[in-house]
């Protein structure tokens, strides 16, 4: 699927995942018990440092992967924390999943539009739903996702920012078609957003991120952004200055 930029596309593109995102919905619904458990698989690590309304971060992994890959940080976040890592709704393999199915052509990497935006609504709708299972601070949700994780997290953070105190982008890019989505700068002014990315990144290439990045700037946000001279990874560096904003 080809990038969707004229308004015409943009509202068919819309109508179409409505459509999509509602049978998915139902079909949820219909195959559980309880329709309102959360929608999305999810493995979680309740804060060692009781409160009565903890902040929560809720982890997404890249393409190919599973909920169990982020969640290995989970011991070193801070013991405040309820800790949330998703799995991806797309089965593509063994234990391996997808926000979105991915094709190449001329060499370029082509996102399906329509599971993308699917993925944001459902993802959106598991923060809702998850307030039935967890109890935590609705004003403190952060989102902390890898490769096409952090691009979903571009995708709810800045277009519901209401619902989002901050993303961290690990080795990711905002996509061109969530942009008509972007709520307004008066919504996204307190939205924090840390970014980092690989100069060695031969996945998603450092520009794509500096673009992201510039782009946030003209919309009201400057987010903390670094750069590492490693490849399409989370190194320690990485971790260790996200989790050094986090803490703050």
């Amino acid at each position: 699927m080809r990038l969707i930029k004229n308004d015409f596309m943009m509202k068919k593109l819309y109508i179409v995942t409505i459509l999509l995102f509602s049978v998915t919905v139902n079909s949820i619904s219909q195959s559980k018990t309880k329709p309102s458990a959360p929608s999305l698989y999810y493995i979680f690590k309740e804060p060692k440092i009781k409160s009565a309304n903890p902040p929560v971060i809720i982890l997404m992994h890249g393409v190919g992967s599973n909920e169990k890959d982020l969640f290995s940080f989970a011991p070193q976040l801070p013991d405040s924390f309820l800790v949330i890592s998703l799995r991806a709704p797309i089965t593509i393999g063994t234990d391996s999943y997808a926000w979105y199915h991915l094709t190449f052509e001329n060499g370029k990497r082509i996102g399906n539009a329509i599971e993308a935006e699917a993925s944001r609504l459902m993802i959106i709708q598991f923060m809702n739903q998850l307030k039935t299972k967890h109890t935590f601070n609705e004003k403190r949700i952060y989102l902390c996702g890898f490769s096409q994780g952090s691009i979903m997290a571009y995708s709810i953070g800045l277009t519901v920012p209401e619902k989002i105190k901050g993303i961290a982008v690990m080795s990711g890019r905002l996509l061109e078609e969530v942009k008509p989505l972007i709520a307004s700068k008066e919504k996204i002014k307190n939205l924090n957003v840390f970014v980092s990315h690989g100069t060695n990144d031969n996945i998603i290439p450092v520009s794509e991120a500096r673009a992201s990045v510039a782009y946030l700037k003209t919309i009201g946000i400057t987010p903390l952004f670094k750069e590492y001279p490693e490849a399409h990874t989370i190194s320690p560096a990485m971790f260790a200055d996200m989790l050094q904003w986090l803490k703050k």
